[in-house]
């Protein structure tokens, strides 16, 4: 009787367990926003960098919600010598908002809406990004590596290029 109530007891628990993850990782509990979400990956300390220093910080930490295509380090460390240096320099801080801008939509945009499809979405910098879903995705020739990080205020996919518009 105790093992049959010990086993029970372990097998309810492990369901209460497996809903909870399951619940996080599919919208039901993303306790921290786009901002923190990229900050506690660790992959993204340039971009992360680049955000303070384009003053979107409030902005993507703000309701939403959006979808960020987020380059990791290796790709800000792929560009041409100096651009990232260049683009933090407060003179070019319009020039940087318009890069990092260019990597935002206005809403939430999961994989699976756009799955199988070939599309043009407009950016909150103003321009359109090329989204090819029909083999993978693809964000204006750039490889989409990790999808739907949701976040309290949208999600995140990972790209390996930094887009420019």
């Amino acid at each position: 009787m105790f093992n049959t109530l010990r086993i029970t007891f372990l097998a309810g628990l492990l369901l209460v367990s497996a809903q909870a993850a399951l619940a996080d990782h599919h919208g039901g509990g993303h306790s921290m926003d786009i901002v923190d979400t990229a900050v506690d990956a660790g992959s993204f300390g340039t971009l992360v960098a680049a955000v303070q220093a384009a003053g979107l910080v409030d902005t993507l930490k703000g309701e939403g919600p959006f979808t960020v295509f987020a380059p990791t380090d290796a790709a800000f460390a792929a560009l041409p010598e100096g651009t990232v240096e260049n683009l933090l320099k407060p003179e070019n801080k319009d020039q940087l908002v318009a890069v990092l801008t260019y990597h935002v939509l206005s809403g939430k945009v999961m994989s699976g809406d756009i799955a199988g499809k070939e599309l043009s979405a407009a950016t909150v910098q103003g321009s359109e990004l090329d989204i090819d879903a029909t083999d993978g995705v693809t964000v204006d020739g750039a490889n989409v590596v990790t999808v739907d990080i949701e976040t309290s205020n949208g999600v995140i996919h990972v790209v390996d290029a930094v887009l420019l518009p």
